[in-house]
């Protein structure tokens, strides 16, 4: 088994990688959520962050400058349709606006979405708390809201969450979970390859982080995907030793 080679990843230049020849390279739709003085002021920052935690994955959210409509807002605009939509101060009105979008105006998806996000946050609290079974138990209760949008989120957070407590298999079905909504989500790519890392399986992690990298190269920049580097390299080594 080589260890050279695994040191590459930190000057990786993205190329092409086989799981993902089939994977559509733009969202279906985007959404634009306004940061100018105004709409911050009303709260834009709260609405980017609540409908990047809502929305399926075919739909990308980003910030973007003045749209008009100054003290209408937060603005946001939806592309391509170029549709412009006003007054997205609160959850309530940002999850109908997606429910709308999406088609689900008349269900109660918005509220479930809601839900679910809030079980994440409080789920998140407890990770932070150091009270991972807690998080588990609240996170499986945000996946059984079956969420439309945000979904893949919650499986990447319980798969870390899983990790922790050493459900290694579990944590691995959950990423595995996540990339079947989103495979193109670098996160659960980074849980997936975590998981294997803890069950031995050095080359499967080493693809998953590859993959990851390959969505995302600005990871390599971050101190925790170093670390996993780090990691990766020592199993390979201790690998290389025993064979």
């Amino acid at each position: 088994m080589k260890v050279a080679g695994v040191s590459q990843f930190l000057n990786w230049k993205p190329a092409a990688y086989h799981p993902l020849t089939n994977i559509k390279s733009e969202s279906e739709m985007e959404i634009r959520v306004c940061v100018n003085t105004s709409c911050r002021k009303q709260g834009s920052r709260e609405t980017l962050d609540i409908l990047s935690s809502i929305v399926p994955p075919h739909i990308s959210v980003t910030s973007c400058g003045c749209l008009g409509r100054c003290g209408a807002g937060p603005n946001l605009i939806v592309l391509p349709q170029a549709v412009l939509v006003n007054h997205c101060a609160t959850a309530s009105r940002t999850a109908q606006v997606l429910a709308t979008l999406t088609g689900k105006e008349n269900s109660d998806d918005a509220e479930k979405n809601l839900a679910a996000l809030a079980l994440r946050k409080n789920a998140e609290e407890e990770v932070d708390k150091g009270n991972f079974s807690e998080a588990e138990v609240l996170l499986s209760q945000a996946i059984d809201l079956s969420p439309s949008g945000g979904l893949h989120i919650i499986y990447k957070t319980r798969s870390s969450v899983r990790l922790a407590i050493g459900n290694n298999l579990g944590a691995l079905e959950d990423a595995k979970e996540a990339l079947g909504i989103a495979p193109q989500y670098p996160q659960a790519y980074l849980c997936e390859g975590d998981a294997f890392l803890a069950l031995e399986e050095v080359i499967a992690a080493e693809n998953s982080y590859t993959v990851a990298l390959q969505i995302d190269p600005s990871i390599r920049r971050s101190k925790s995907f170093k670390a996993r580097v780090t990691k990766l390299q020592e199993k390979l080594t201790a690998a290389d030793m025993a064979s």
